[in-house]
């Protein structure tokens, strides 16, 4: 009988043990797929000086791993339908810390492109299958675990670029993604210790299912002009994120590579804003809260061509806020404006939202060189006054508010 007595608490605390390991792997690979996604960033001045580039040519080392996100997201449920969600976040893990770990070899910028290619690639095997993940394993406090995994993938962008600016400004660039890789091998150790295997399995059809909806996504024009919106997104922050390096780099800032890693503390600000969106997007609906987030970004992004360090960080996070609860209510949109699969749905948006980082930072590479930070700042303010535009003219008023919740589980902000 005492054996008997005992077995409720033992098995309940069992349980508990058991979803706080699951919740910390959840958290873990957040961090791990954004830890070396966006890590060049503060490092792009040091790195185009080593390799003789010019900043629109080095900042190639970011955007080409956009592009491979952009291209590999929607096809990341195929590999999780092959081998199961939890096997194939396991294994993006690893295969994302093992080119981290080899860009360091490096020894010319088309191999240092290779490697980051390739983390690019496995990327979305991470993020975009630990939210299905959540969304199908977690019978009741589901929220909380999206929460938790958000908060993961901001610490993990936050701490990849803070970390390799630190790290190479002390030793090279080269030891910032040893550093890194290191980081990303452990993590993913982690996750395959402590993530259970899931229980529900896709069905056999679903690929081609997920094909046929999201032809039928591509013929609606709220939903595509929802993946504009989120294009134009994603263009203004890593735009912003990339070329600013350049900017404060050079008189009369002259900042160095680790005070540059410092910079990226205003997605910190950010971060803690945006959770609070949710009330805004429900008090004036998904267009007017993207209005008026957009408003103040590009109130931001014009403070920083004052000529103050304080004044320009100040714009940096107001731009950063800007963006971050556009994107919260672009991505909770979907919901509105997707009446069936919504995986698929929200599979295209990632693909759109990437493509326009990929595509802006381009872009504003010629920009760059002819008229420095003012010509790049143009051309920001220019694509969120489009975003505007397109959120005014399609998203109509009285569409149903979607929470906060769901803004989360359809894509990191980060």
């Amino acid at each position: 009988m005492a054996d008997h007595a005992h077995e409720g608490p033992e098995l309940s605390a069992a349980s508990h043990a058991l979803r706080r390991r699951r919740t910390a792997a959840v958290v873990l690979a957040g961090f791990c797929a954004f830890l070396a996604l966006y890590a060049p960033q503060p490092l792009l001045p040091m790195l185009a000086a080593v390799f003789g580039k010019s900043a629109a040519a080095i900042s190639f080392t970011v955007t080409v791993s956009t592009i491979a996100v952009a291209v590999a997201a929607p096809l990341a449920g195929a590999a999780a339908d092959r081998f199961g969600r939890r096997n194939a976040i396991v294994w993006a893990a690893f295969l994302v810390a093992a080119p981290t770990l080899l860009a360091a070899t490096a020894r010319s910028f088309g191999q240092l492109l290779f490697w980051r290619c390739l983390q690019g690639l496995f990327t979305p095997g991470i993020f975009a299958i630990t939210v299905a993940y959540i969304n199908e394993e977690w019978d009741e406090g589901g929220g909380a675990a999206m929460a938790a995994y958000v908060t993961g993938t901001v610490l993990g962008g936050f701490c990849g670029r803070t970390i390799s600016a630190l790290v190479a400004s002390h030793s090279s660039w080269r030891w910032s993604f040893i550093f890194l890789g290191t980081l990303n091998t452990l993590g993913a150790a982690a996750i395959w210790a402590w993530l259970p295997p899931g229980r529900r399995l896709a069905s056999a059809g679903s690929r081609v299912c997920a094909v046929r909806a999201m032809a039928r996504h591509l013929r609606n024009p709220r939903l595509v002009a929802t993946y504009a919106v989120g294009f134009c997104v994603f263009f203004t922050l890593l735009t912003t994120f990339t070329y600013v390096n350049f900017y404060l780099a050079a008189p009369p800032f002259r900042l160095s590579t680790a005070a540059l890693g410092w910079l990226f503390v205003v997605y910190l600000v950010g971060a803690a804003i945006t959770p609070f969106a949710g009330r805004l997007i429900d008090r004036m609906g998904h267009r007017y809260a993207l209005t008026a987030a957009f408003l103040g970004g590009a109130a931001g992004i014009c403070l920083t061509l004052v000529r103050s360090l304080p004044v320009v960080m100040a714009g940096l996070a107001l731009c950063c806020t800007g963006v971050f609860v556009a994107q919260a209510a672009a991505s909770s949109y979907i919901g509105a404006a997707a009446s069936e699969a919504r995986a698929a749905a929200v599979g295209l948006y990632v693909m759109f939202y990437y493509s326009g980082g990929s595509i802006g930072a381009t872009v504003a590479g010629p920009l760059w060189s002819r008229g420095g930070w003012p010509a790049c700042v143009a051309l920001i303010a220019c694509a969120q006054a489009l975003t505007i535009a397109l959120a005014l003219r399609f998203w109509p008023p009285g569409a149903p508010p979607i929470s906060t919740r769901r803004a989360l589980r359809a894509l990191s902000p980060t």
